[in-house]
């Protein structure tokens, strides 16, 4: 122990008299300040906090200081850091979390703008380097032209070849210019795929430069993903055995794990797996039903990747490097070996579009799209009109006999125990037409006092039916949206609860139901999109998905279609029938082999009815789908640790 500190004192004392001056006295400023912080629940403000910025700033004025600006800024960012630790655990008494604004900013934003300018930096480096330009322009070709997979987009088959030169790239260059090179490629994919998110800056309440930030951030944050997956390609293919790289060839295996780790947590977001690109075309699709939507992407991955390999290698007369050159009819084998499976499966009698739907035990079911603007949808002012204008639908176009008439997610644009009027016209309806009714809302909690949520707000499905004239059944959203919807970790850190960013600030529900008679489960939105969700739906006696959702704040783009083709996804993985609803459009039946029946066209009225096919399929995937799963998160875990492992036993033995 003597040692220890004689060692430490060595180290501390050939630091610059400055540096420690500096040290003792931030200390110091950062005890007062935690000293003097006001007894007050969630965020505070205090003036006194800017004191410990003030001081740092201060010591720039010394030329010794400057030239120790890293050292310095991260002294203060841990000094900060620490003592906001402290006063989020130790603030208050509620167990709600207690923190200072300003410290919070002066923490953030310095670390924030002092990382940007490194990043700029490492990126004028990289540019100005021929072979970081070069490994650029491929890398963008090849993700950029992905982006046009998705549909309704027409380039999906070609998928199987589109990421060859970020192959190339990732094999031919170092790990500097293909991080440098698949970033902004990344960049340029993920702003071709959500470029839709700026229709939220024209309805939102938050401020459109918020907005704006928060959208270049979530697009640089899934480019992220592909730098992860560059860096681990890096590692691999320097891990060799019997000079192979072996650990390449599970590499489409991690990346399939890698778009899983996107559909759990609080910040699930699994809107473009790679998978997807396959939607326009339905034979293509039905080997979801055995391999799922992470087996099209594992595929899409091993296609490019033996292509790549093959383009790399020497072409010359000799035989063995002709053999070489085999691979590359990889992505027609796979293509074709798709389009027969899925013309085989698609030829039974059984998968002739709505097989059975005009048995008696199946509904009738009437889809009601008003078309309501994003922006006028929660004016207060329209709230009659835009309720008498899709009840009034209801009355003039459903058909007699039909069974279940759906609404569109918030169709009652307000939390529906505010309007009681609004709960009898539904409870009317149901009795007039004899028919269920399920409608899209808000509802509301009262919380006790001090809890750092006045109200749980929710958003909901109701289903209103003529056997129960006097109540309703609710359902309430699973998977809300991040930062849409929701901050993520809202429950594991209260005083998030505090923070208004314009969110919907909800809370998701927990239940799955299954309602009678006909055994069908309402899904709200985003839920659709969860695999485990309608699996989940499916175990629990589940017939028949209906997903209602709003969509109009994507507005005239790509994203409704995309939308629509998630869910269409889910449908063929699990073999259940799909009735979707959108507000605005595209609304459509689907069968269990994915065929579609009455789409609309988006911002038109419509209602659209037809009786409705029930599951009668059991597909492979559904069965065993949350196992494999599953075993994609332990694998992608098991891939990173051995890749990092390995890097560090070649390092040692090289020493």
């Amino acid at each position: 122990m003597r040692d220890f500190l004689i060692k430490i004192k060595s180290q501390v004392s050939v630091l610059p008299k400055i540096y420690r001056v500096y040290f003792a006295v931030l200390l110091l400023a950062e005890l007062f300040t935690f000293s003097i912080r006001p007894d007050e629940p969630g965020l505070y403000s205090d003036l006194m906090q800017f004191l410990p910025f003030a001081i740092a700033l201060g010591f720039l004025c010394s030329r010794e200081s400057r030239m120790h600006f890293r050292r310095h800024i991260y002294t203060y960012g841990i000094l900060q850091f620490i003592f906001l630790a402290l006063d989020y655990t130790l603030g208050d008494d509620t167990g709600t979390g207690h923190a200072g604004l300003y410290q919070i900013a002066t923490l953030f934003i310095p670390l924030f703008i002092f990382w940007l300018v490194l990043f700029a930096r490492w990126n004028v480096a990289r540019f100005r380097e021929f072979d970081s330009r070069r490994a650029l322009l491929l890398s963008s070709i090849a993700w950029g032209l992905f982006a046009f997979a998705f549909p309704p987009l027409p380039l999906g088959p070609a998928s199987l070849v589109l990421l060859v030169p970020w192959f190339i790239v990732l094999d031919r260059y170092n790990r500097n210019t293909a991080i440098f090179a698949t970033f902004w490629s990344g960049m340029i994919y993920n702003t071709i795929n959500y470029y839709w998110i700026y229709n939220v800056m024209n309805v939102d309440s938050a401020p459109s430069g918020l907005i704006c930030l928060g959208v270049m951030l979530l697009i640089a944050f899934f480019s992220a993903y592909s730098v992860f997956a560059a860096f681990i390609y890096t590692l691999a293919k320097n891990i060799k055995f019997g000079g192979r790289a072996w650990l390449l060839a599970l590499y489409p295996i991690f990346y399939a794990g890698l778009e899983m780790t996107r559909t759990r947590g609080d910040f699930a977001f699994p809107w473009s797996h790679l998978g997807y690109v396959f939607g326009n075309t339905l034979e293509l699709l039905q080997a979801l039903s055995i391999i799922g939507i992470f087996g099209y992407t594992a595929l899409i991955i091993a296609s490019n990747m033996i292509v790549a390999k093959a383009i790399e290698s020497p072409w010359t007369r000799n035989t063995r490097d002709i053999l070489a050159k085999l691979p590359l009819a990889v992505p027609a084998l796979i293509f074709a070996i798709l389009v027969i499976h899925g013309n085989i499966v698609l030829n039974k009698p059984e998968a002739q579009p709505f097989y059975g739907a005009d048995t008696p035990e199946t509904p009738r079911m009437a889809m009601i799209q008003p078309s309501i603007e994003q922006g006028e949808k929660w004016s207060k002012a329209r709230f009659d009109s835009i309720t008498a204008k899709t009840f009034g639908m209801v009355n003039d176009s459903v058909q007699k006999g039909t069974d279940l008439i759906i609404l569109a997610e918030t169709a009652v644009p307000d939390h529906i125990r505010r309007q009681p009027a609004t709960i009898k016209e539904l409870h009317r309806l149901s009795e007039r037409h004899h028919a269920g009714i399920l409608t899209g809302a808000l509802d509301f909690h009262r919380n006790k006092s001090g809890s750092p949520r006045k109200y749980d707000i929710y958003n909901a499905s109701f289903l209103f039916t003529p056997e129960d004239p006097y109540s309703y059944q609710r359902y309430i959203k699973k998977h809300l949206v991040p930062f849409s919807e929701r901050i993520p970790f809202d429950e594991i850190f209260p005083i998030l609860n505090y923070v208004d960013l314009g969110e919907g600030d909800f809370v998701p529900g927990k239940e799955t139901p299954v309602y009678e008679p006909f055994m069908w489960t309402p899904f709200i939105c985003y839920d659709a999109i969860f695999g485990d969700l309608v699996r989940e739906a499916i175990n629990a006696g589940s017939r028949l998905m209906v997903n209602i959702t709003n969509d109009g704040w994507f507005g005239r783009s790509t994203a409704p279609y995309q939308h629509l083709n998630l869910v269409r996804y889910r449908a063929i993985e699990n073999g259940m029938p799909t009735a979707r609803l959108a507000n605005s459009g595209v609304s459509a039946f689907i069968d269990q082999y994915g065929h579609y029946d009455l789409n609309t066209d988006i911002f038109v009225d419509a209602v659209i009815q037809r009786k409705m096919q029930l599951k009668t399929r059991d597909t492979p995937y559904q069965h065993y789908g949350d196992s494999v799963e599953t075993a994609l998160l332990w694998f992608f875990l098991a891939y990173v640790l051995a890749c990092f492992g390995l890097v560090l036993i070649n390092s040692r033995n090289k020493l």
